[in-house]
């Protein structure tokens, strides 16, 4: 959709008050924190290390307090709950300014200020911590941020995270002591506006994983000088091994403890593996009923690197896991569902009732190994249908359930475009192209369809190792998104798939909940409601589209996350925006589902209405607020 033709309703403008007291800063600061310590980890400086830039966050953010009453500047916070609140507005100001302070050199003054060293407090003593990995589009907006100054990033930042104005940017930056915030600013826009991806867990400095310091180090420290050396001793022998240096583990840790249990688990001997017909006569089908299958399904030697590597990762070892999923070792012996080769990589998945394991290392040694968790508990047989086995070059490759008869490749955005037929080679796709990435547009939107004797279904790779179910429908009854309706409902939405990614998502469904007739002749807009459920069941999302006639995409109006809205115990929805006629005049539009009885209106922009529909002249960049009765008399607010 053009932009000229819809616009999100802006929040409401801030209040300003003089002054702010602690008891403010603090209220606002723990409800805000994971926010304010996300901004300055964002801010801080790569060079820093992931480990320093995490401890050096939570230090800034608890710091930012004042010591007693202290002005604070009229700029508004632009995300909901924090509209207005002049004890964000310092807090926030605080911590930019003193993030910005820790990335300038030490000799820029005769003694370097607190933010500039390392902090006293809070501090993990034998552990690095740091942010759990994301996805390849998370690494690639974190080294183009990497590459701005520091003032950049913090433009970057406010625009993305904290969604300010560009005028509103400006103030915060001076009020920060940056002297020019236009360059920031132009140096910020050189970087794709990928915002979404500020929320993913590859920068969130309170959702961390932790990994062993030196502990050959920590041991020198001790007063048992013997036991030292004999420690030092085993790990010479270890590294001494002969070949590429790697012991029979491949790139696990060395075994600090160990139990019956844990060594049953360590055994390839002792992996589950499920005879081919056994999914036929199941009383379900899901992963616990997947043969054994690949080439080197029976390579004892990659079976025993992998299940090492799961138990104790070593340090090299890239590990990620999707939010809510687990990355411990198994508890038992777990179910292997392939091992053969990917591309240039040896693959291997295992299943422990709870996670999907994959490891993959390179075909010619162990170095730069792999370790991916998801959670697939309480998979349906629709969701246990696919597996990525691997990415290279834009294309992902799956193994598919045994139930599956036929595989293909469909563009979402395209629903008259028919379907493409992939080759399987027992149970392995040919190459598919993924979805866009969207750096400079959204043009298609590859996903992955599937047959089997249920029927047809449709899922999407969203950068995890399972993907995504989708489906359409009023939420309560939905159904596979397959059929030429459901092609349509989500073809002008698929592109919005892109702000799901590397959140764990199981399901999304479309729901078109409203038709609305234009002002002035305008034509009938669609309203869809996406939503996306995770296998976790927290960190749901749910975003509002708005379409007017005639345009490609939809236009986001309204999202918010861990609501019930728009789901199966809440299945109603309130959004609206600011919408321009082709006359020039502007209006506020806004829907709910046919359960709605009527919609009011309040702030700059004053109106009401019986019906699930609602258009009122507006002002352009007017702020409202939305509040709509349900059938049974039951309030509701709209999504922000």
């Amino acid at each position: 959709m053009q932009s000229q033709d819809v616009a999100p309703r802006p929040a409401p403008s801030a209040s300003a008050e003089p002054f702010v007291d602690v008891e403010q800063a603090e209220a606002a600061l723990v409800e805000h924190y994971p926010r304010l310590v996300r901004l300055a980890y964002l801010v801080l400086p790569p060079g820093l290390g992931r480990n320093r830039r995490v401890l050096t966050a939570h230090a800034l953010t608890q710091r930012a307090l004042p010591r007693g009453r202290a002005s604070t500047p009229a700029i508004p916070a632009q995300s909901t709950g924090r509209d207005g609140d002049p004890g964000y507005a310092f807090v926030r100001l605080q911590v930019l300014r003193t993030a910005l302070e820790a990335g300038l050199p030490l000799t820029y003054r005769a003694w370097p200020k607190r933010s500039q060293l390392p902090p006293l407090l809070p501090q993990v003593w034998g552990l690095r911590l740091f942010p759990r990995s994301g996805g390849a589009d998370e690494l690639a907006l974190d080294q183009r941020l990497s590459a701005l100054s520091g003032e950049a990033r913090a433009a970057y930042v406010l625009r993305g995270l904290e969604r300010l104005p560009d005028g509103d940017v400006r103030r915060v930056l001076t009020e920060a002591g940056v002297a020019d915030p236009d360059e920031a600013l132009e140096d910020a826009a050189e970087v794709p506006a990928q915002y979404a991806l500020l929320d993913s867990p590859e920068f969130d400095p309170c959702s961390l994983q932790a990994r062993p310091t030196d502990l050959m180090r920590r041991r020198q420290h001790t007063k048992a000088a013997l036991a030292a050396a004999a420690a030092v001793a085993v790990c010479g022998a270890l590294l001494g091994l002969p070949g590429d240096g790697w012991g029979p583990d491949g790139a696990a840790a060395p075994a600090y403890a160990q139990n019956p249990s844990a060594q049953a688990a360590l055994d390839p001997a002792n992996l589950t593996r499920v005879p081919a017909t056994a999914w036929q006569a199941a009383s379900r089908n899901d992963f616990s009923v997947w043969p054994a299958r690949g080439e080197l399904a029976h390579d004892t030697a990659l079976l025993r690197r992998a299940l090492a590597v799961w138990a104790r990762p070593g340090e090299t070892v890239q590990v990620s896991a999707t939010p809510g999923t687990p990355s411990g070792g198994p508890s038992g012996p777990p179910q292997l569902l392939y091992a053969g080769l990917v591309d240039n990589a040896r693959v291997v998945i295992l299943y422990d009732g709870l996670r999907i394991a994959r490891y993959a290392e390179p075909k010619d040694g162990t170095k730069g190994a792999a370790l991916d968790f998801a959670r697939v508990d309480g998979a349906t047989p629709g969701e246990a249908s696919a597996v990525v086995l691997g990415r290279a070059d834009g294309n992902v490759r799956y193994l598919l359930a045994p139930w599956v008869k036929k595989a293909a490749e469909r563009d979402l955005l395209k629903p008259n475009s028919g379907a493409m037929d992939l080759t399987l080679t027992k149970g392995v796709t040919s190459p598919l192209a993924g979805p866009a990435q969207q750096n400079g547009g959204c043009t298609s939107w590859n996903v992955l369809q599937l047959t089997d004797r249920s029927g047809t279904r449709l899922m999407s790779d969203l950068g995890e190792l399972v993907p995504a179910r989708l489906t359409t429908g009023r939420p309560g009854a939905v159904h596979e998104a397959s059929g030429a309706e459901a092609l349509r409902t989500w073809a002008p939405y698929a592109c919005s798939l892109g702000a799901m990614r590397s959140a764990g998502v199981r399901t999304v469904n479309a729901w078109a909940y409203a038709e609305q007739q234009l002002p002035e002749a305008g034509g009938a807009a669609d309203w869809v409601c996406t939503r996306a459920e995770t296998w976790r069941g927290g960190g749901t999302r749910v975003l509002a589209q708005f379409r007017t006639p005639g345009s490609a995409y939809g236009a986001v109006a309204a999202q918010a996350e861990n609501v019930p809205a728009c789901g199966p115990r809440d299945p109603n929805v309130l959004a609206g925006v600011l919408w321009k006629s082709g006359s020039g005049s502007w209006y506020l539009l806004a829907a709910g589902g046919k359960n709605t009885a009527s919609i009011s209106t309040s702030g700059a922009v004053r109106g009401s209405g019986q019906g699930n529909l609602l258009a009122v002249k507006a002002k352009e960049g007017a702020q409202a607020g939305l509040k709509g009765t349900l059938a049974d008399g039951r309030a509701i607010n709209g999504l922000h």
